[in-house]
């Protein structure tokens, strides 16, 4: 199968936020009245982190919504850099989701026993409503970085030697973010503009990888946006 993409361009990364909180809410009513549940895959990164403040002012039938991680950093629970405590300060503590429908990453355990057990919990979560992802300067999404490979089969990877800090981490394989109704990228910043050139150019990266059955929508500020013609 093939990437289709849709873009959706606004102004300043502020804009960017308000539309996928919008989005979100939109999607997890419609998935509450068709089945019952919304099934959320949330990212780390500046931008997630002003939807997820969106969020946490918001009503919504938090009953129904389950969470789960993209991917995590290999370090101890309460560390500063986990997307987990980011998200729990932003938003999860702020709403009234069931924490068993919180699942996290558990990390500390290390790459590969992290990898195991995660990869029990995305089995019996597929297929998600919605992924939210960021892209990185290099192209990566999640813990998916160039020049990396993993088994394509796994739904989840042991990560090591990552280029940015902790080495160690643990993500949802391409072929689990894909199994999605619904895939968001939020990209901001003048410092993404080569990547998404290169993204839009068909160069081999690992957000060109994840390939839902529906379109990918990339919610994008005009810092990070190219308009020249590529």
């Amino acid at each position: 199968m093939q990437q289709t993409l849709q873009w959706h361009n606004f102004e300043t990364s502020d804009l960017v936020a308000d539309a996928v909180y919008q989005q979100i809410l939109d999607s997890a009513e419609k998935a509450i009245a068709d089945h019952g549940q919304f099934k959320l895959v949330i990212a780390g990164g500046s931008t997630p982190e002003k939807v997820y403040h969106l969020l946490a002012k918001a009503n919504a039938n938090w009953s129904r919504w389950f969470i789960y991680y993209g991917d995590e950093r290999c370090l101890a629970i309460d560390h500063a850099e986990r997307n987990s405590l980011m998200a729990k300060k932003a938003f999860l503590s702020k709403v009234a989701i069931p924490k068993e429908q919180i699942f996290t990453i558990p990390a500390e355990l290390g790459p590969e026993l992290a990898s195991q057990r995660y990869q029990q919990v995305v089995a019996k979560a597929l297929p998600f409503d919605m992924v939210l992802l960021g892209m990185g300067e290099d192209g990566h999404t999640a813990s998916l970085f160039p020049g990396h490979h993993h088994n394509i089969d796994e739904l989840v990877h042991a990560v090591y030697n990552s280029p940015k800090p902790p080495p160690e981490r643990v993500s949802i394989s391409a072929k689990g973010l894909s199994d999605s109704a619904q895939v968001i990228f939020l990209i901001t910043g003048k410092n993404k503009q080569e990547a998404v050139k290169s993204w839009r150019l068909g160069e081999d990266l690992p957000v060109a990888d994840i390939i839902p059955k529906s379109a990918v929508d990339i919610y994008i500020d005009n810092d990070a946006f190219l308009t020249e013609s590529v």
